[in-house]
């Protein structure tokens, strides 16, 4: 038995000292912090289009962080070819502070180039005890909220917006009880993580809170992987719409000699079969034939555009988000 083991563990180390096959073509794609599992998939079906179509064979390396971090690594440095981030104001600064691209970048694929789209949900836990149904039950006394922070976290951002556009639809024009409702509902927010897979660990497997509150994508995909119903997915019926805009990274691609293949990357994005890969992983999709399949996991909803909040990314980054801005002083209001 022993000359055995020995055979297997010769064997094992003979294998894992035969050289490994360099890939023809090598692309790092840089991403926000939850989406590590739908590029591993995608990467996948990808590197088999394009074997397909060109002969050679492709490494696809990927970078996870909250999307800001991301994008000052971009401009500090990080020679990526690709950026698939969860926030357009994020894409902008490698145009505004890098000159790393065009300012135009969002015409040039579709849907502002937003291949996918999400909002923000909730995920509660089994049996939704405090009957979460809608943003004015996040406020209550007797309810902990677990989010990513505004001020490091496009997720974070995202979710401030669908509460503020939510307010902004139940009040009207009435600033001070909508003030009011931000004030309430930060304040019941028991952790502020740097990012949103660190949301969904403080949820999950540190069991603090009563709500988590992310995009849908990842409130889907909970839900969907603990079939027992530990936790139940609750998408209201006002939020905000969550676009995930992607850019070939100009700069790089020309010293990484990766320009056509970058580009291809993400326009291979927008097919059918992978829109229905997106769709997969609980994303929101444009193209119609899978829409249509997934009619019933993604009901209509009222979906509120940044323009209509806040007047643009510019405004709410500035009035919002901004040191001693909006943000900070509703947090000192409570």
């Amino acid at each position: 038995m022993k000359q055995l083991f020995k055979g297997i563990a010769l064997g094992a180390a003979l294998l894992s000292a035969q050289p490994v096959l360099a890939a023809d073509r090598e692309l790092l794609n840089t991403s926000y912090d939850i989406a590590r599992e739908l590029f591993a998939a995608y990467n996948e079906e990808f590197k088999k289009h394009w074997q397909e179509k060109t002969g050679e064979t492709v490494e696809i390396k990927q970078s996870h962080a909250g999307s800001s971090k991301q994008a000052q690594a971009i401009i500090q440095g990080l020679k990526a070819d690709v950026a698939t981030f969860n926030q357009v104001t994020d894409i902008d600064i490698l145009h505004q502070r890098g000159r790393l691209i065009p300012e135009d970048w969002a015409d040039r694929l579709p849907n502002n180039s937003s291949p996918y789209y999400s909002t923000m949900a909730f995920l509660v836990r089994e049996g939704n005890p405090k009957n979460i149904e809608n943003w004015d039950d996040l406020i209550r006394e007797d309810v902990q909220l677990v989010m990513p922070n505004p001020k490091t976290s496009g997720n974070g951002r995202y979710t401030y917006l669908a509460a503020l556009g939510y307010a902004q639809d139940q009040f009207g024009d009435d600033q001070e009880k909508i003030d009011q409702f931000m004030a309430d509902l930060l304040g019941q927010v028991r952790v502020f993580d740097s990012g949103g897979r660190g949301a969904t660990t403080t949820f999950v497997e540190r069991g603090i809170g009563d709500v988590l509150l992310t995009f849908e994508s990842e409130v889907l995909n909970i839900a969907d992987r603990f079939e027992n119903g530990e936790y139940v997915a609750v998408t209201p019926k006002v939020s905000f719409l969550a676009e995930f805009p992607v850019t070939w990274i100009d700069d790089y691609v020309e010293q990484n000699g990766t320009a056509e293949l970058a580009k291809e990357y993400l326009e291979h994005l927008y097919t059918e079969d992978s829109q229905r890969l997106l769709a997969g992983f609980n994303y929101r999709v444009h193209n119609d034939a899978v829409k249509a399949e997934n009619a019933d996991r993604f009901p209509e909803l009222k979906l509120l555009s940044i323009d209509e909040i806040t007047g643009g990314w510019e405004n709410a980054m500035s009035t919002h988000f901004s040191s001693g801005g909006k943000l900070d002083r509703l947090q000192r209001r409570r």
